[in-house]
């Protein structure tokens, strides 16, 4: 759809580390089908692996021109699946874009393995029209049209074709607040908005064009008193919400809804307080539920995809469960759920932002449901997996955000009753009887073989508990999985220091080792430890109450920080509070507690290159010196007007460097001195005891540089207890400034540099007195760091300089010119640099620079510079993206290169023996779920196969299974649990196996059209076998057994409709939107009666006459079109069907009558009146193209399931599969569709048409199979020999040509496997 674009040299070495989400960000948080979260924080795009919450990419959206990067208010998937069509196309990624939205109204695709935008649908900045939501909707069959809310009121539709991109047709709500988008499941090309105040909109996009958009309005009734009072209250204030977007507005005020997947046209809409069930095609609210008592405001309402269950979540953190009730749309709550857990949270505590349902785990649940595993699944090693399966209703996955950072994975599961589940699993055949049964079949028996409600709707009809008395079901919940980022604005940042002097926690002079960790304090008062090869927070801790003020380092394993709160009572004062961390015990220990408060706040921490001595720096007040042993003590107090201090980095001596000066310790000469030797600047042996208590020997000199309020410099050095001058070899009197104060400082041997407020950069070597400086025309500068050195570096002058503008520059002071070759801020553009320092683990002189750097919006980077030896300066330099350390694989076969996607894809399809996926790198006696035996290379791949594929080249899967073999050595196929599911289903047919595949990569509609071809199959067979007894029945038989049936159905439709077939409310789930076969389409119509009987108005009775007699119950239709007024315009109308419906068992006087009646319906001109005659005269096959023609096309097939009987009934199905895939671009329902209608060739050329070669392959491969069991089956018990399937004959011109499609398709995709490269994440 998009030509990517490709990345700058810049973008190809990422590693950024999101802060944490905010209201700001509006919640924005999208999880695709393949499992995939995206989310928003601060002006950045971040997406994770939802099953192993790993942290895939983070991509910051450029600023808008001159302007800070606004927040990301608004995030959704593109619904395209992973592209087939090789043979036409290169392979493209088009199936992982993002659509992203700002708080300055830009709309763009971001595609987040390129991580860069990939195309700007508007471009244009302004806050007023800040994006609330986003949805996608299918405008064509190969393009989709994405809608947008912005500011307050303004629907808009964009094209995302690259040559075209923009808005084509706008909608403005007034004076709404456009709140929530959503797209209809069962419709692709329709979503409906939702306003705070109840406006509902429904939007129908039939075209790329503004005339292809079909609009109706309407109008849920609720309380927005509260709302009202919030308006006022924003206009006294002076804070004008009139077009701001709604969650900008009112952040506690949420209006969200979501489409029932069981029901079409029914909508759960939750308000603060309230949750209404609402009907599109009666445009009214079946049914209001007030918010429960004790419970929080609603915040978002997140309907079970598998069973008729309800999850709203509260703005407290907790999640409320609802069931509906059996025969009605009515929602009762049944529990309430944590998902922000009191225990060890911060105070205050964190705030829910988002909860969102794994629609990939409710679709594989699907599919274990119809091909259950027989191996117990219990782990007794694993304690959280300790629950009994057989007792399991459903199980539900939830991702939830909180604003201190964190993502949390939860497992909902529902459990029965264990009586209730034996007398059902118990069962083998039930007979069902109902009062009002489908024509035809009074009586039928079904076989249960799964238990109560893991039946689906196509399988079973009949349950063995009672209407009445429901089930007792029981809901348990578990935190699965945690995601720490970063927990809130960053304030301070500190790397380890690079010296090999650094010790251990407890002292003494053992050298430590370099570790790759950055820790961040943040404003809430926590600690957040990066591991930088991993780009994950590796602990955090609460340390603080308040903000953070300063972060050091002693050593790699301890911290010290400090912060400070002011006294607010009479005497005033701080308090100061400092803090050591370490990091391998996890304890804070508090040092230097005073009793009471200080008059001045600390300023400034300093901690020495070792980590043995700490410079604690305050406002107007003598700074300290304390020696950071086991027990820190205090060496002295130091009364002078210090401006800036810093410590000495160590010093790389120079190739051919006789050795270091008395000044000078180098790292290589400190470690081979022996443990007992003294150091080359004497000390007395009581000063060294003095420090090293815990028995280490003699201490090393350590110095540090600083700069007065009057601008005089200096140098100290520590040694034990004594602190002495330096006496450095001074600069010219011309070096000290006069004009303005010395602001920061570094200090390596030796040299010293420093900036003051003026921007001016002076640097003095302190052994020569050699000095320069040079004017850098900036702000005044914050912060100056030296870039790490190693041996046969060409520069050791190189620096980052931070000014107060929160913009940086690197220059290099060995260079001639410093400021004609410095490297500006072109990295992180549109963001604030609050905190820099380079990460010190260089340890050749090939390996790049890199920059640490704490952003003002929350976010942590790394950042690669390099200098380019051709010329001067510094430059991005291209690399291959790094490969990260993770400390589990990341189980996304979705971000595969696509033709690695695609060849795993073929080999699930295929099949493949479920021990090729055991690794050797994992214990396999201890995984929870356990696979028998165990893949090896060195052996013949073909063996794993299950089977030689019956289609396409032989050669090709052992090809493919070699290309996947780097995949499978990491073990980053598929996770155990999935794997483990794959075992179940492998042998259990084409089709469970292709199921399984859609289902690994996100294509939901796929795997159900796989689970249902079965059923459609044999509803197909069972046409054919009435088909051909027909033939040999006399026609007058025939004419008695309608005559027959006709009676019986008008005398036993007179019975209540409450008194119809019930069915489980927590069956059936996705399957519905697959239903086909009459009796299920019958049973659904039927269930849907009562919801609307106690609704009002005329339009609402003549849809309700309309539905009574779409499933034959004439005579509850005549006594609704009798109960008209004789004052209401439809009296007449009514009366005249009440008739002719009433008649239908006397021809003769029906006939009489029509001639009357039809007459008068040409003057009232309404449709639906005219089809219920022609239903009176037992015309149902012109009535349901009539019904066809006017666009109702489930109320068409609903009449035909009730009334029309094989190839009558197939020529309606066949008509509705042609409307499906070419006017609502749903090929897999319309496959289905066709292939209940005998309509197979139709059903290929579709596949063929859509450019999908390996499922037209496939659907061959499935439709034979179920076609040879079912013909065996019919063999062994009638003894009579099946016929062919129809359309599908070897011989057929269609079939061949979809043999060679597939064969030329598996060539195309071997040689795009071996042209790419394995990805390394």
């Amino acid at each position: 759809m998009v030509a990517p674009l490709k990345p700058s040299p810049m973008e190809s070495w990422d590693s950024t580390l999101p802060g944490p989400p905010s209201r700001n960000n509006f919640g924005s948080a999208d999880l695709s089908p393949t499992g995939l979260l995206a989310f928003a924080s601060g002006s950045s795009v971040s997406v994770v692996d939802s099953r192993s919450l790993q942290l895939v990419s983070t991509v910051p959206l450029p600023p808008p021109p001159s302007a800070l990067s606004p927040f990301v208010t608004s995030l959704r998937w593109i619904p395209l699946p992973l592209r087939r069509d090789l043979l036409s196309t290169e392979p493209s990624a088009s199936h992982l874009l993002l659509a992203a939205g700002d708080r300055h109204g830009r709309v763009a695709l971001v595609d987040f393995h390129l991580r860069s935008v990939v195309l700007w649908l508007n471009p244009s900045s302004d806050p007023k029209y800040g994006v609330q939501d986003l949805c996608w909707a299918q405008a064509k069959q190969d393009s989709y049209v994405l809608a947008a809310i912005s500011g307050s009121a303004l629907l808009s539709l964009y094209t995302t074709t690259a040559s075209d991109a923009g808005v084509f047709w706008k909608y403005d709500a007034a004076a709404e607040f456009l709140s929530c988008l959503r797209r209809d499941p069962y419709d692709s090309r329709h979503f409906c908005v939702l306003g705070l105040k109840g406006f509902l909109l429904s939007v129908k996009v039939l075209g790329d064009t503004e005339n292809d958009v079909v609009l109706k309005e309407m109008q849920i009734k609720t309380d927005i008193g509260e709302l009202l009072k919030l308006e006022r209250e924003a206009a006294n204030n002076g804070n004008s919400s009139s077009s701001s977007p709604a969650s900008a507005a009112f952040p506690m005020y949420h209006a969200r809804f979501a489409f029932s997947p069981h029901w079409k046209n029914i909508l759960f809409v939750t308000f603060p307080r309230e949750l209404v069930v609402f009907d599109l095609q009666y445009e009214a609210a079946l049914s209001t539920a007030p918010l429960p008592r004790g419970c929080a405001k609603f915040l978002d309402v997140l309907p079970n995809p598998n069973q008729e269950l309800l999850y709203c979540a509260h703005v407290d953190g907790r999640l409320s469960i609802w069931r509906r009730k059996e025969g009605e749309q009515v929602h009762v709550m049944c529990t309430v759920e944590e998902l922000m857990p009191s225990i060890g949270m911060s105070i205050p505590s964190p705030s829910m932002l988002a909860v969102l349902l794994s629609l990939s785990d409710s679709t594989m649940q699907t599919v274990t449901k119809l091909h259950p595993d027989s191996t117990p699944s219990v782990d007794f090693d694993n304690p959280f997996d300790f629950y009994d399966e057989s007792l399991l209703v459903s199980k539900t996955s939830f991702i939830s955000l909180s604003d201190d950072g964190k993502i949390w994975r939860w497992i909902l599961t529902a459990e029965g009753v264990e009586d209730v589940q034996k007398n059902v699993s118990d069962l083998v055949t039930v007979t069902i009887v109902t009062e009002a049964a489908p024509p035809g079949e009074s009586q039928k028996k079904v076989s249960t073989d799964d238990g109560l409600a893991f039946t689906p709707t196509n399988r079973s009809k009949g349950h063995a508990s009672n209407s009445s008395s429901k089930p007792d079901i029981s809901f348990k919940i578990r935190l699965v999985g945690q995601l720490q980022l970063l927990s809130s604005t960053v304030s301070t940042l500190a790397v380890p220091s690079p010296s090999l002097t650094a010790t251990l926690a407890r002292g003494g002079n053992i050298p430590a080792a370099a570790v790759p960790l950055v820790a961040l304090g943040t404003q809430s008062g926590t600690i957040d430890v990066v591991d930088v090869s991993a780009n994950a927070v590796a602990v955090s801790s609460s340390v603080h109450n308040g903000v953070i003020r300063g972060l050091r380092w002693l050593g790699n394993s301890r911290l010290v920080s400090f912060s400070y709160s002011q006294v607010n009572d009479k005497s005033g004062g701080y308090i100061n509070k400092l803090v050591i961390t370490c990091l391998r015990s996890g304890l804070n220990r508090i040092f230097r507690d005073l009793q009471k408060p200080e008059r001045t706040p600390i300023r400034a921490l300093r901690t020495s290159s070792s980590g043995r001595y700490l410079v604690i720096l305050f406002r107007d007040a003598p700074v300290e010196v304390w020696a950071m042993t086991k027990h820190p003590v205090m060496l002295r107090s130091l009364a002078l007007p210090f401006s800036v201090v810093e410590w000495t980095l160590p010093a790389v001596p120079r190739p051919g460097q006789s050795g270091p000066s008395r000044q000078l310790l180098s790292p290589s000469k400190e470690q081979t001195t022996s443990e007992g030797a003294a150091a080359p600047t004497t000390v007395s042996a009581s000063d060294s005891k003095s420090v090293g208590s815990d028995g280490s020997q003699e201490e090393a000199a350590e110095s540090f540089a600083f700069a007065l309020v009057n601008g005089a410099l200096g140098v100290f050095e520590v040694q034990g207890r004594r602190i002495r001058d330096f006496r450095p070899k001074w600069p010219s009197t011309s070096f000290v400034p006069t004009d303005g104060l010395v602001t920061a400082m570094a200090y390596r041997l030796p040299h010293v540099v420093m900036g003051d407020r003026s921007g001016i950069i002076r640097w003095w070597d302190v052994t020569t007195g050699q000095s320069s400086a040079f004017n850098t025309h900036r702000d005044g500068i914050r912060r100056i760091k030296f870039s790490p050195v190693v041996v046969g570096d060409r520069s050791r002058g190189r620096i980052a300089v931070l000014f107060n503008d929160n913009t940086f520059s690197v220059f290099d002071l060995d260079s001639p010119d410093p400021l004609a070759n410095s490297l500006l801020q072109p990295q992180v553009p549109g963001t604030l640099v609050l905190e820099l320092d380079w990460l010190p683990v260089r340890t050749e002189k090939t390996d790049p620079l890199v920059l640490c750097i704490a952003g003002a919006d929350s976010s942590f980077r790394l950042i690669e510079v390099d200098v380019s030896e051709k010329k001067a300066g510094f430059v991005p330099r291209p690399r291959t993206v790094k490969e990260r350390f993770r400390p589990m694989p990341m189980y996304s076969p979705i971000l595969l290169p696509v033709p690695h996607a695609l060849a795993l894809r073929m080999i699930l399809q295929l099949g493949v023996k479920p021990s090729w996926f055991n690794t050797s790198s994992i214990a396999l006696e201890k995984r929870p779920h356990l696979i028998g035996g165990m893949a090896s290379s060195s052996k013949d791949l073909r063996s794993y196969m299950i089977q030689l594929p019956p289609i396409g080249d032989p050669v090709v899967p052992e090809m493919l299974l070699k290309i996947l073999e780097p995949y499978r050595k990491e073990g980053c196929l598929l996770d155990d649990e999935r794997a483990k599911i794959y075992a179940a289903v492998v042998g259990k047919g084409c089709a469970a196996r292709f199921a399984f595949a859609a289902a690994i990569f996100g294509e939901t509609a796929e795997a159900l059209f796989w689970l249902q071809l079965p059923q459609a199959i044999s509803h197909l067979m069972n046409k054919l076998a009435r088909k051909s007894t027909q033939k040999i029945s006399p026609p007058a038989l025939d004419s008695a057994i309608d005559e027959t049936s006709i009676l019986s159905r008008i005398s036993s439709s007179g019975r209540s409709t409450s008194e119809a077939k019930k069915t489980d409310s927590l069956g059936d789930g996705q399957l519905r939107l697959m239903a086909f076969e009459q009796e299920e389409l019958w049973s659904r119509a039927n269930e849907r009666l009562p919801w609307h009987e106690k609704l009002e108005g005329e339009d609402a009775i003549q849809n309700q006459v309309h539905e009574l007699i779409s499933v034959g119950n004439l005579e509850a239709a005549v006594t609704l079109l009798l109960s008209s007024s004789p004052e209401s315009p439809y009296f007449y109308p009514n009366a005249l069907r009440a008739v002719a419906l009433a008649s239908a068992v006397s021809t003769s006087l029906l006939e009489l009558a029509l001639k009357v009646i039809a007459a008068n319906m040409v003057r009232s001109d309404n449709s639906l009146s005219g089809i219920h005659l022609l239903c009176a005269v037992g015309r149902y096959q012109e009535a349901c193209s009539q019904l066809q023609d006017s666009g109702r096309w489930t109320d068409a097939a609903t009449l035909a399931a009730t009334h029309l009987q094989g190839s009558d009934y197939a020529r309606v199905l066949q008509r509705w599969a042609e409307h499906v895939l070419h006017a609502e671009h749903n090929i897999w329902r319309a496959l289905i569709l066709y292939v209940a209608a005998g309509s197979l060739q139709e059903a290929l050329s579709a596949l063929r048409g859509a450019q999908q070669p390996d499922t037209a392959a496939m659907f061959m491969l499935a439709c034979r199979e179920i076609h040879t069991e079912i013909v065996k089956s019919d063999e062994e018990e009638t003894g009579n020999h099946g016929s062919d399937l129809p359309g599908l004959e070897p011989e057929k011109e269609e079939v061949v040509a979809v043999c060679e499609y597939f064969q030329q398709y598996q060539r195309k995709l071997v040689h795009l496997c071996m042209d790419s490269l394995p990805y390394t994440d």
